[in-house]
């Protein structure tokens, strides 16, 4: 007999069935033994009576005093209707139960750390983290990721409805300048020489517009060396996504009309604001609110409101006193506005530029632009940001060689999937949404990273430390 997943078994009262899990709870009633059940799907109710007459007499009943709470159990028995003053409504299954006829222990279990029967927001976090694997366990988590893999699912299957390719950038890649400090690797074929963990794949997926992929999405792994916060991590995942010959209201309406799909298909609880969402300009939006990421909630403390807004028309540049350079509000690939184009050589200060976040709650939840897609002008804006010739060539020669070859007009976004999960899931920081997160100073508890490697390993990489 093949295994019942708890949630269908509703589906057999009257029948045999087979169902495996974790003991949720026990309780003793004398002669009467119950077993909440767990598995992913929910819980089920296993009844354990010494009965006569019983396929395995008072020796089945025996065993069930025996079991504790998270033993890892099988259970064969027929589903039946619980008498109406049994029923639970706060179960899928409290209208059945399962008489228990069969029953093998396949795993025992330790006392856990800290209760699993509670949303966990009143334990340690660093504990939480520490045993993560049974922090899952938790209904709000396993929640959680549920959603989170929906929400991914969701957005695959509307872009691939739309004509977007799903393709896969290299983890592996190079160290450029743009914003955060990289994660590198060092290379042990190549001594003295590094990798580094892609920031996001930005140069990738405009060299896969030069290629002519002209519609490319990915639910990309990016990685900043940065120090990390409620909305932050070391590693996180962002929906990336890149057009070629795109309008910038094209991006804007796509993105808006996949969000709105989200919300209504996932989280129908929720309500948007406004839609449209509204489209407001940089300068208006720090004049009014002194951040460029405000909450337009009408109720900031209504959860299930979502306000999501675009912030558009942003300078292209900022100036840096201390460096006294340019430094670029977004990145150094974002395309200015075709009229401020003149003004690059004349006053930096004035030029606009295509960049658009999308804002929500006072979260980014995305960014993007139209890119520069001409090498003299991607060549001029590196000038501005102070990147001499040598370092133009050595650290973005390729892209500017790749232009060279017909590069179309192309622009997209980066959208936070943590982040949205975060405000979906009514959740304080995104490492409740995560599977296996970092603490606040980058850490994994439970695998104890990061760690020494030993000395063979530096030795084969061409590393050594001082004292």
């Amino acid at each position: 007999m093949e295994r019942t997943s708890i949630e269908e078994t509703i589906k057999n009262i009257g029948k045999k069935v087979r169902v495996c899990g974790w003991v949720h709870s026990r309780r003793d009633h004398g002669k009467i033994i119950f077993i909440d059940l767990r598995d992913r799907s929910g819980l089920l109710q296993v009844v354990f009576q010494p009965e006569a007459g019983h396929p395995r007499g008072d020796t089945l009943y025996d065993l069930a005093q025996d079991i504790r709470s998270e033993w890892v159990i099988f259970v064969e028995g027929t589903i039946s209707k619980r008498p109406d003053k049994l029923i639970n409504p706060k179960l899928v299954t409290g209208k059945i139960e399962l008489k228990a006829e069969n029953l093998e222990i396949f795993n025992k279990a330790e006392t856990p750390p800290f209760a699993i029967d509670t949303d966990g927001y009143e334990i340690g976090e660093d504990r939480r983290l520490e045993y993560r694997y049974l922090d899952i366990r938790r209904k709000r988590i396993k929640d959680n990721l549920i959603l989170r893999h929906k929400v991914i699912h969701f957005i695959r299957n509307f872009l691939t409805d739309r004509g977007f390719i799903e393709i896969e950038t290299p983890i592996l890649t190079k160290s450029t300048p743009e914003g955060a400090r990289d994660y590198v690797v060092p290379s042990r074929t190549h001594q003295g020489d590094f990798y580094a963990l892609p920031q996001s794949p930005q140069q990738y997926k405009q060299l896969l517009m030069v290629a002519g992929m002209e519609k490319y999405f990915q639910i990309a792994r990016c990685f900043r060396d940065e120090d990390t916060r409620g909305d932050r991590q070391p590693e996180f995942t962002q929906l990336d996504l890149e057009m070629s010959f795109p309008t910038q209201d094209e991006i804007l309406s796509l993105i808006e009309e996949l969000y709105i799909k989200i919300v209504k298909t996932l989280t129908p609880e929720k309500h948007i604001s406004e839609i449209p969402f509204p489209r407001l300009g940089y300068n208006k939006v720090m004049e009014k609110y002194k951040t460029d990421k405000p909450d337009l909630r009408k109720d900031k403390k209504d959860k299930n409101e979502l306000a999501f807004a675009w912030i558009i028309d942003w300078p292209l540049f900022e100036w840096n006193k201390d460096e006294k350079r340019w430094d670029p509000m977004h990145h150094v690939f974002t395309a200015p506005k075709d009229e401020d184009i003149p003004l690059l050589d004349k006053d930096p200060s004035k030029v606009h530029s295509w960049q658009h976040d999308l804002v929500l709650n006072g979260n980014e939840a995305g960014g993007g632009s139209i890119r520069i897609h001409k090498s003299e002008i991607q060549e001029k804006v590196f000038k501005l940001v102070g990147l001499k010739e040598e370092e133009i060539k050595t650290k973005f020669g390729h892209l500017l060689h790749a232009f060279g070859f017909g590069a179309p007009p192309h622009g997209g976004i980066a959208s936070g999937i943590d982040r949205l999960v975060m405000i979906l899931a009514n959740e304080p920081n995104i490492r409740e949404v995560i599977a296996f997160p970092k603490t606040g100073d980058g850490r994994d508890l439970m695998m104890n990273a990061p760690s020494k490697v030993d000395n063979k390993q530096l030795k084969d990489l061409g590393l050594k430390f001082g004292k």
